[in-house]
């Protein structure tokens, strides 16, 4: 196993990785560091998944699982990009692809009848949504905005919309018979295993799922959504975004939460064509109509069903303006359950001034529908705060550190396997292996209902993870844990006494996700710092949230995973503009990716290394990291938005001779000095040809040879386009 693994991923991260990668592996070389890829990309993990039905040469291996069995070691160091969480059309687009490129790969059972068609199903249903993460973090995460990073935003602040006190803008979430008010919790005594069964009204038993073992002190959740009311809650939505003239915004988490949130999002699709549905529904479930795959691929199938369209148009003609993901291409906010994700569309939002895109191309306010009211209350008052106070200004703004709950996937995004959209009538309850029952909900057909767990030894590492950061920054720190919620109550059970035990409690708060947000507010607006101490999903939520309205990005943040045996998780920042920026690269070979937060992850990467190793020249080398990057920073050499400027392709240049020269320059390796003061002499002197050779690269379309699994030659020849800077790197 290589020193460093650089994972393979998917969309622009992975363009970037083939300009970027050979620079790092060039420069790591020379302290006798070796790096390696794994593929976890959305294709790589289909094609690792059928092998069976692929030909010899074209079978890979299953480099996640791989992965997943490193990060249990001390010896793990692994970079991580953002890969795609994929929703469903994005799955079948990926298969389609592979296909079109002669892997012979079924295709996916939207619908499975047979017995074959269902264990398709159930192999494609692991690559779904969240695959990556829950496997690699098995540790907790600890992200914060690099010191340099925070700095340049405070010099250079990013463009904020200007928010009124007379906006119109607001959160809404259901006020009862959601996750957060049907939530039940409870921590395990003893080690226990136990099964989710149904119980129909005519006492008909249909066990859901069996043989789930948890140890002694594991925290289990169980939960359910209503659908009557999440239907009633999305027609009234639609009727007060209507009232009050703003655009009608559903904010969903359909990839990471791959089973509850695509049926929510169907929820909204059929609440949206009502009428439609109620005229045309068998007709347009002949045609293969899936609501929970989003408006675009309704279209696509009715499109030559002029009566259906026809009563589609009067519709969308009734109702209220929608949020659009792409106005100038008609894409709503309904098209596609992964183009909308609540922890990048929130925050963009309130960065813009609680404004969003409508369909004519206009900003307007917006009614923000967060079905669930677990975390709807952390954006709603985050709008009022900046109704109130204005927008935040960015020149003095504090930072707001995470640390995030996460190892063994905790809580909600460990619920994929537990989570079961109810078909009939009765009650679903969890047993233990003695037949007592743990939890028990009354259901009816098409709730969606789900379980969770937290374990002990990661709850434990979390809280101690707090302790440390708080005595290194002394600033606030929070634990952002409601009491009034069940699964927060338990949490809280273990909180107070380690922090008591380790005589600090008097250093931390616990505080409901509402109330949080507000103190935290305050206290960044007056210039100070605050560490937010949260769950899995806020943890999701919170390091997009800050870091976009601070860095005007969250792809620039520090993202570390301490993993419990040891290892190191170094993560990039986050991917949900990847698509747009492939689309223009294809268009007209611009990638505007910023890679500072792959710069960032490998500082911490070979400094860690050179911890762990005792290699000193690692640790030279990410000392070297981190002036090049405030290189970067401080000469404005990231990528411009727009063809013609300055692009990623550029900005590893740049880097790549701000890591050389700062290599040649120290004294604590004269080897490493004598062997990068030649290499930084080269680009220098090359600097007006790789420049040129970049700009030259631009203006015309791209083949990449694929979108999901692009050809490596292919794109190879479009992001190392200066060959000047290959002769140098190698």
């Amino acid at each position: 196993m290589a020193d460093i693994i650089y994972t393979k991923v998917d969309e622009a991260p992975e363009l970037a990785s083939a300009s970027f990668l050979p620079i790092i592996q060039k420069f790591a070389a020379a302290a006798g560091v070796s790096v390696s890829t794994k593929d976890i990309s959305l294709a790589g993990r289909i094609l690792a998944t059928f092998p069976e039905h692929l030909s010899e040469d074209q079978r890979q291996p299953d480099d996640l699982a791989e992965l997943g069995k490193l990060v249990k070691t001390a010896e793990a160091n692994v970079i991580k990009l953002p890969n795609i969480s994929a929703s469903v059309p994005q799955l079948v687009a990926a298969i389609k692809e592979l296909q079109s490129q002669g892997f012979a790969l079924p295709d996916y059972p939207e619908a499975p009848s047979t017995d074959a068609e269902k264990a398709v199903r159930a192999k494609y249903d692991t690559i779904k949504g969240s695959a990556v993460n829950p496997v690699l973090r098995e540790g907790n995460s600890d992200r914060r905005a690099a010191v340099a990073v925070k700095k340049f935003a405070q010099k250079n602040p990013h463009r904020m919309g200007k928010w009124e006190a007379s906006s119109k803008t607001e959160v809404n979430a259901m006020a009862g018979n959601d996750f957060f008010s049907n939530e039940v919790s409870a921590t395990l005594g003893q080690d226990e295993t136990m099964s989710i069964v149904h119980v129909g009204t005519d006492g008909t038993e249909t066990v859901l799922k069996e043989g789930l073992a948890f140890p002694a002190g594991t925290v289990v959740d169980a939960t359910f959504m209503s659908a009557k009311a999440l239907s009633a809650f999305l027609d009234d939505q639609i009727a007060r975004t209507k009232d009050a003239g703003t655009l009608f915004s559903l904010h969903m988490k359909a990839t990471m939460m791959k089973v509850s949130d695509p049926i929510i999002f169907g929820h909204a699709v059929r609440a949206w064509l009502k009428p439609v549905f109620a005229e045309y529904g068998e007709e347009m479930a002949a045609l293969g109509v899936n609501p929970n795959s989003g408006m675009g691929d309704l279209l696509e199938r009715v499109k030559d069903q002029p009566a259906i369209m026809a009563a589609i148009d009067k519709v969308t003609a009734e109702r209220p303006p929608m949020y659009m993901v792409d106005s100038d291409k008609g894409i709503t906010n309904l098209h596609v359950p992964s183009d909308v994700i609540i922890d990048a569309s929130m925050p963009a939002l309130i960065r813009g001034g609680g404004k969003g895109w409508g369909p004519d191309g206009n900003e307007c306010d917006c009614n923000c529908v967060i079905p669930d009211n677990s975390y709807a209350p952390v954006y709603d008052e985050t709008v009022k705060f900046f109704k109130e106070n204005g927008a935040l200004d960015v020149t003095t703004a504090g930072a707001v550190q995470n640390l995030g709950l996460m190892a063994q996937k905790a809580e909600e995004y460990g619920s994929h396997p537990t989570t079961f959209e109810i078909a009939a009538d009765g009650r679903v309850e969890m047993r233990l292996s003695d037949g007592s029952v743990l939890h028990s909900h009354t259901v009816e057909a098409g709730d969606i209902w789900r379980s969770a767990n937290t374990r002990k030894a990661p709850i434990e590492d979390w809280v101690q993870l707090a302790i440390d950061r708080q005595a290194i920054e002394g600033c606030q720190a929070i634990f952002w844990l409601d009491a009034n919620r069940a699964h927060d109550a338990e949490l809280i059970k273990y909180v107070e006494p380690i922090l008591a035990a380790k005589g600090v409690a008097d250093k931390f708060q616990i505080m409901s996700p509402a109330e949080a947000t507000v103190v935290t507010l305050k206290e960044i607006t007056a210039g100070r710092n605050s560490i937010a101490i949260t769950g899995n999903v806020l943890r999701d939520y919170l390091t997009d949230l800050f870091p976009i309205l601070e860095l005007g990005t969250s792809a620039k943040m520090l993202s570390i995973v301490k993993l419990m045996q040891g290892g190191g998780l170094f993560e990039t920042g986050a991917g949900g503009s990847a698509p747009k920026h492939v689309q223009q690269l294809m268009e007209e070979n611009h990638l505007r990716w910023d890679s500072l937060g792959e710069f960032c992850a490998l500082g911490e990467s070979l400094k860690f290394l050179g911890q762990t190793r005792g290699n000193a020249k690692a640790s030279v080398l990410g000392k070297a990291v981190d002036a090049a990057t405030q290189g970067i920073l401080d000469n404005d050499r990231s990528p411009g938005r727009k063809v013609g400027q300055p692009d990623n392709r550029d900005s590893h240049y740049w880097f790549a001779r701000y890591w050389a020269e700062a290599l040649a320059a120290q004294s604590d390796d004269a080897d490493l000095a004598a062997e990068f003061t030649p290499i930084a002499q080269a680009l220098a002197d090359g600097e007006a040809a790789i420049v040129s050779e970049l700009a030259a690269a631009q203006g015309a379309a791209a083949d990449l040879g694929g979108y999901y699994r692009t050809d490596a030659a292919k794109t190879a020849e479009v992001m190392r386009a200066s060959p000047t800077l290959n002769a140098i790197i190698g």
